[in-house]
């Protein structure tokens, strides 16, 4: 790809000091003046930036002035959103060498029509706030992540995110009608289309959905909505292996597929693993099982029918299972309560693993029906590689997306790190073999880069240079990252 050579930008900043006194109040940040920290520190703590600057356009004109005096003075450009990346796609490389653009001042949501059933947002609104305004007009944003307190709009289009609703919705790109961005010469792509059907031409807003702000900084988008649900259904069920899962997953799309939402395995190592977590923090943890199976279940259904008698049609399907001897346990949740109880241990694995240790985390996808031999095969050789170590693979079994994540093996805290690049190969070896994806859902960014170098068809690799050299010629949007 282009390389930049900006030792002589770096020389001189008359370029950054002016485009300060063009841009508004505290629009531009900078090291030994303003606390960078916050952005400048992934949340998982795998990487570090040391940024030229962070620069905080509150408007797509802004922005475009942004990109325009970068471009102008050689200087690459970073986008960020809530920061809470998993590949570390939102981060600068070298020492005061890049700038970071961070977008969380663009907040508005420009407008929600209902009848339509879509919603108009910038790219700094946080998920959940795009979430409630949706629901205050009787409609859901489909897209649902544990982080969808501090992840923001622009970020999950960046990298395509899914999250739990995907196994229903498709990922966050299916939900996306239209997106304005800034281009990497700074022109605005004005492509905040309302209507869903447009075939003129290439589809622009799908080539940037994805590309991590290597081909465009999104700054709006316009997004489809669905009828909010008005009543809904919850279990957590027992299985003793994936095999048994996969089988409950084909009865419940057969009775329940208009209605299902989530369905989400779990071993029992991730439940024993929140539990222990919680508590440190002085929380406790409902116990969902009267006795702890290999692998869980959690089960998510919902209607805009509130006479939609979900609860009964649920209960009904997993009891047949279960006395056909199919579960080891059924808990369908009698409250709200119940229901947030379940989630709770969800959403609560990610964080949960840290208390044992540094974890290698894999977010990766296998077509659905091989997923059982897949982790048996896979876990095996593992264990070849690091005796005791310990599979907390977790995630949305119904679309073949796992966080298959590797837990160091008891009091051994960092007895992964060292064998980190062995356990990645063969990870991908497997995953190759079984005709999966090494990045499912989290993006490339710089963790992933080498391996999709390596391991990726040599005919989407070259499309995919062909691209970036034609949108990014000077190589300045978030260099590194992808190829």
């Amino acid at each position: 790809m282009p390389s930049t050579d900006v030792s002589e930008a770096q020389a001189n900043h008359d370029w950054l000091d002016a485009l300060e006194q063009q841009l508004s109040p505290g629009s531009v940040l900078r090291p030994g003046r303003d606390d960078l920290d916050a952005y400048e520190t992934e949340w998982r703590g795998r990487y570090h930036s040391h940024a030229l600057a962070v620069i905080r356009p509150d408007s797509t004109d802004a922005l475009s002035q942004v990109v325009k005096a970068c471009t102008q003075a050689g200087v690459a450009m970073v986008a960020q959103g809530g920061n809470t990346g998993l590949v570390g796609g939102a981060v600068t490389r070298g020492d005061r060498e890049e700038v970071i653009i961070q977008l969380g001042r663009m907040k508005a949501i420009r407008r929600v029509d209902d009848a339509s059933a879509l919603m108009v947002v910038e790219a700094g609104v946080p998920v959940s706030v795009a979430q409630d305004e949706a629901l205050a007009h009787g409609l859901r944003l489909a897209v649902d992540l544990a982080s969808s307190q501090s992840a923001t709009i622009g970020g999950i289009l960046a990298t395509n995110a899914g999250g739990v609703l995907t196994i229903a919705y498709g990922n966050a790109r299916a939900q996306v009608l239209g997106i304005e961005a800034v281009l990497a010469d700074g022109q605005i792509f004005n492509g905040l289309s309302e209507v869903r059907k447009d075939n003129t031409g290439y589809s622009m807003k799908d080539l940037l959905v994805g590309s991590e702000g290597t081909l465009g900084f999104i700054t709006a988008a316009s997004l489809s909505l669905v009828p909010a649900p008005k009543v809904s259904a919850t279990a957590w069920v027992g299985v003793e292996s994936v095999d048994q899962a996969l089988a409950l997953l084909k009865v419940i799309r057969q009775d329940m597929s208009d209605h299902l939402r989530a369905f989400e395995l779990i071993p029992a190592l991730a439940v024993d693993l929140v539990s222990k977590a919680r508590a440190e923090q002085g929380l406790s943890t409902r116990v969902i099982l009267d006795s702890a199976s290999p692998w869980q279940v959690l089960i998510a259904t919902d209607s805009s029918d509130e006479k939609a008698p979900l609860e009964e049609r649920l209960m009904e399907s997993l009891m047949a299972v279960y006395e056909a001897g199919g579960l080891d346990d059924v808990v369908v949740a009698q409250s709200q309560a119940d229901a947030e109880a379940m989630w709770v241990i969800r959403e609560s694995i990610s964080d949960a693993q840290q208390i044992e240790g540094v974890a290698l985390k894999h977010d990766i996808s296998v077509p659905t029906p091989l997923f059982g031999e897949f982790i048996e095969a896979t876990e095996k050789g593992l264990l070849e590689i690091v005796p005791g170590i310990r599979l907390c693979a977790f995630g949305h079994l119904a679309d073949g997306n796992l966080h298959f994540n590797l837990v160091p093996p008891e009091g051994k805290p960092k007895a992964l790190i060292e064998h980190e690049a062995a356990i990645e190969d063969y990870v991908f070896d497997q995953v190759a073999h079984y005709h999966g994806s090494m990045a499912a859902e989290h993006g490339v960014g710089m963790l992933r880069r080498d391996a999709l170098a390596k391991r990726s068809d040599a005919g989407k690799l070259w499309m995919m240079r062909q691209i970036k050299q034609a949108l990014d010629p000077k190589g300045l949007f978030n260099p590194g990252k992808i190829l």
